[in-house]
């Protein structure tokens, strides 16, 4: 495994390497910083042109940043991580640019399943009351999807590997699924948790930044090579969807990017299914809207907040236990990069991750240690 965990030194000219980019996306809300980046042309201006590519799922995503058909793309922060460790694919050495976004995924049952649960109140009664084995929907067995969906079945006294059927199905394919009655429940981001419930088939009854309050999400990823080959393209990359996330902070700007997304080419539902979780997330407090900027404090890549995904991937025995995991996210995710990033296009850096606690009541504090993982009650 390589280990190299920096960037080396640009040119000074500051010439690119390589101008035309191929990204790829998933049909998603939180695709928007792409999408803005692409339409409001936000890389003329640092000599890139951006070719965006859409793709049916995340395994898609996976397969060509690999072959090398994209150059890099939005996808899940835990596929990043997954790839990293060779889980459910040849192992690659991957880099995280910066994170896309945070919050804004959502977790929802069949409208049989919401019944019960208003019955019964808990969630395994409610479970009890289908008469088999509950099946649950992921995006991708590493994914964000996946962990945010174990952690919260984990915190109900649910089981995730006995006590339900965890299933892998791409994003756009998730509601018929939901309505062709083959689930129980989901987890997936926007705007699939929206229309899911406006159909009528189902009921969004939790946000996933109730299980992490301003949880990282969507990353835009590369494979290291990229970086290390392209320097400079890479910090230009960087520079231009800081840009696009700077200016979905406004209202107004997520109002005309809903518009857009509703574009069959990129998400491919009314605009109506996607503007209200992007500017709201709910009554209840913890339910937090999405975020794409926030004064540049959802952007930077802690590798810290990324060796989380690493200890859940021990937990359930994803992978052994092992103690340089601190060491590998420091090498995957490019903070040299994004520091240099950020200063050409005036983001303040903000390198200080914060703790946070999570729904079962246990603090992230950045330390993954084996003590961490043995904690937890409910583990493989």
């Amino acid at each position: 495994m390589n280990t190299s965990a920096h960037i080396p030194s640009s040119d000074e000219s500051g010439k690119l390497e390589k101008t035309h980019l191929r990204l790829g996306f998933v049909a998603l809300s939180d695709a928007a910083p792409l999408v803005a980046a692409k339409l409001l042309e936000f890389g003329h201006a640092h000599g890139l042109t951006i070719e965006l590519l859409k793709q049916p799922s995340w395994a898609a995503i996976r397969d060509k940043l690999l072959s090398g058909d994209l150059d890099a793309a939005h996808t899940l922060y835990g596929l990043v991580y997954g790839v990293q460790l060779g889980l459910g694919g040849p192992q690659t050495d991957m880099a995280v640019l910066m994170v896309l976004n945070r919050n804004g995924q959502g977790i929802t049952v069949s409208k049989r399943l919401a019944a019960a649960l208003d019955e019964h109140k808990t969630l395994p009664a409610a479970l009890a009351t289908l008469g088999r084995k509950p099946v649950f929907a992921q995006t991708f067995p590493t994914g964000t999807h996946a962990m945010w969906l174990y952690y919260w079945l984990a915190s109900q006294g649910v089981h995730p590997l006995r006590d339900i059927e965890s299933v892998v199905i791409p994003p756009p394919q998730m509601v018929d699924a939901l309505a062709q009655d083959r689930l129980d429940g989901l987890c997936v981001g926007e705007p699939w948790n929206a229309v899911a419930q406006e159909r009528g088939v189902g009921s969004t009854i939790a946000a996933t930044s109730e299980v992490w309050p301003d949880h990282p999400e969507k990353v835009l990823a590369s494979r290291r090579d990229f970086v290390t080959r392209y320097p400079n393209t890479a910090r230009a990359l960087v520079q231009t969807m800081l840009e696009a996330c700077r200016w979905l902070d406004d209202d107004e700007h997520r109002v005309e990017i809903a518009r857009w997304l509703a574009a069959d080419e990129f998400v491919g539902v009314p605009a109506g299914s996607i503007t209200p979780r992007l500017l709201n997330a709910g009554s209840n407090a913890r339910r937090r809207p999405v975020q794409f900027f926030e004064d540049g404090t959802v952007n930077y890549p802690h590798p810290s907040e990324g060796a989380w995904f690493f200890t859940q991937f021990a937990r359930w025995r994803m992978t052994d236990w092992r103690g340089d995991f601190a060491r590998i996210a420091s090498e995957v995710n490019q903070t040299d990069l994004y520091r240099r990033a950020a200063m050409n296009v005036g983001v303040t850096v903000h390198a200080q991750a914060r703790n946070s606690l999570l729904i079962d009541g246990r603090e992230w504090n950045g330390i993954a240690d084996e003590a961490y993982v043995k904690a937890f009650a409910i583990r493989a």
